[in-house]
C-alpha cells in the first residue's frame, strides 16, 4: 500500500437551512476551498468519492446533481452508510490512493437537511424493524437510554454531561463554520427542555445543511504538494448488531473498543492517552462523547463522565476532544464524519481554527449503521 496524506481540507458555513445555494453549489464551494487549500486544480484531481444520506435531502440520488459539480467527467463513486457516511467516504477516498490507483482523489459530503420535511422520521429508520421501528425508537431515544444505563452502572450525573455541552459549545465559538455559535453554563444546558430523558435540547445535536471536502495524496504527490501535509496511520471500521436488545450492555460500547484497539495495533499506537494529541469524535449526544472517550481507552469504565468537568477534554487541556465544537454545534448528518477527519487532518497541519498546541497525532472517528474510526 502507499503511504497516504490529506492535503487540502474546505467546508462551507453550516446552518438549519442553506437556502441560498443549490446541493451542487455548496458541493462546488466545498471542493472549491479545499483544492484553493492543497493549491492546486481540478486537472490534478484522478476521482472523486462522493457522500450522502439520500433519505435526508429530500431528493432523489442527489449525487447525480452534484456530480456536475464535483467529479464531472472523472471516476466517481457514490457512498451511502448511515451516520457514517462522511467518514466511509473518507475511507475509501483514501483506499483509492493507497491502493495505487490513483494519485489525488477527493471526498466530498453535502448533506441539506433543510430539505426533509421531518429527518425523525428516517431516524426511526435505522432500528430494527421488527421489533423496535413501531416503538419509534430513534437516535435520540438510543442515546437516552444509553445515559441512563450509564448513571445507573457508574453513577453519572446530570451535571456531568452538561458540561460536555459547556465544553463543546464553547470551542464552536472559534469555528467560523460552525452551525451554533453560543456560549452555554452548566445552568443553561441543565434548564433547556427535556427533549428525551434525561438529554436536554442543549445535549443533542442540531440539524446541519452544508458541504465538506478533503483532498487525498500519494506520499510523492503529498510532499509536491504541501509541507506539512496529515499523513494518515490507519483506519478501522465495525459493524455491530442493527438490534439493540441484541447489545450485551449499553453502559459500554463494546464494538466500539474492537474497533479502537484494532486501529491502535495498526498505528502503532500503545497508550492513546500518552500517544493521540486530539480527538475529534461523533458525539451528537452528550452522553456518547462519555461513552466513546471511555471505549477509546481515554478514561477506564465509568471514569470519562468526569473529564469534561475536570476541564480534561476542553481545548487546553490534557486529552483535546472535539475543539472545532464537535457534532453538538454542527451536523450535517451525512456528512458530519468527513467533518470530523477534516478537523482532525487541520489539527496535525497546525491549522485549525481553535488549535491545539502541539497536536502532532489526531483521531477521528464517525458512528452509526457502522462505526469506524481514523487517525
Amino acid at each position: 500500500m502507499k503511504r497516504v496524506a490529506v492535503v487540502g481540507v474546505g467546508q462551507t458555513r453550516f446552518r438549519t437551512r442553506r437556502d441560498d445555494k443549490t446541493h451542487p453549489e455548496l458541493t462546488r464551494e466545498a471542493v472549491s476551498r479545499a483544492l484553493d487549500h492543497a493549491g492546486i486544480s481540478m486537472e490534478d484531481v484522478d476521482a472523486f468519492v462522493f457522500g450522502t444520506m439520500d433519505p435526508f435531502d429530500g431528493i432523489n440520488c442527489p449525487d447525480r446533481w452534484s456530480s456536475t459539480a464535483a467529479g464531472f467527467g472523472k471516476p466517481f463513486m457514490k457512498i451511502s452508510t448511515g451516520g457514517t457516511t462522511g467518514l466511509t467516504t473518507g475511507i475509501a477516498a483514501y483506499q483509492h490512493v493507497a491502493s495505487g490507483m490513483f494519485d489525488v482523489v477527493v471526498a466530498v459530503c453535502t448533506q441539506r437537511v433543510g430539505e426533509n420535511v421531518d429527518a425523525q422520521p428516517v431516524l426511526n429508520t435505522a432500528v430494527d424493524p421488527i421489533y423496535e421501528g413501531h416503538s419509534g425508537v430513534g437516535a435520540i431515544s438510543v442515546a437516552a437510554i444509553q445515559a441512563t444505563a450509564h448513571m445507573q452502572r457508574f453513577g453519572t450525573t446530570e451535571e456531568q454531561m452538561a458540561w460536555v455541552s459547556v465544553k463543546d459549545h464553547e470551542s464552536a465559538l472559534k469555528n467560523p463554520y460552525a452551525h451554533i455559535r453560543k456560549r452555554l453554563s452548566v445552568e443553561d444546558v441543565l434548564s433547556s427542555p427535556v427533549i428525551s430523558s434525561p438529554l436536554k435540547l442543549y445535549e443533542c445535536c442540531p440539524r446541519s445543511d452544508g458541504s465538506v471536502a478533503i483532498v487525498f495524496a500519494s506520499e510523492e504527490r503529498a510532499k509536491e504538494i504541501r509541507d506539512n501535509p496529515a499523513w494518515i496511520l490507519a483506519e478501522s471500521s465495525i459493524s455491530d448488531s442493527y438490534f439493540v436488545g441484541d447489545r450485551p450492555d449499553l453502559a459500554v460500547w463494546d464494538s466500539l473498543s474492537i474497533a479502537g484497539r484494532r486501529l491502535y495495533r495498526l498505528a502503532g499506537v500503545d497508550d492513546p492517552k500518552r500517544d493521540i494529541d486530539v480527538a475529534e469524535l461523533y458525539s451528537p449526544f452528550t452522553i456518547q462523547e462519555i461513552l466513546e472517550l471511555e471505549a477509546l481507552g481515554f478514561a477506564e469504565k465509568g471514569e470519562g463522565a468526569r473529564l469534561a468537568e475536570e476541564g480534561v477534554t476542553f481545548a487546553d487541556g490534557d486529552m483535546p476532544t472535539n475543539p472545532s465544537g464537535g457534532v453538538l454545534c454542527t451536523n450535517p448528518i451525512g456528512a458530519t464524519g468527513l467533518v470530523r477527519l477534516g478537523e482532525a487532518s487541520l489539527q496535525v497541519m497546525g491549522e485549525a481554527s481553535n488549535q491545539v498546541d502541539g497536536a502532532e497525532v489526531a483521531l477521528a472517528h464517525a458512528w452509526g449503521e457502522r462505526c469506524s474510526s481514523t487517525p
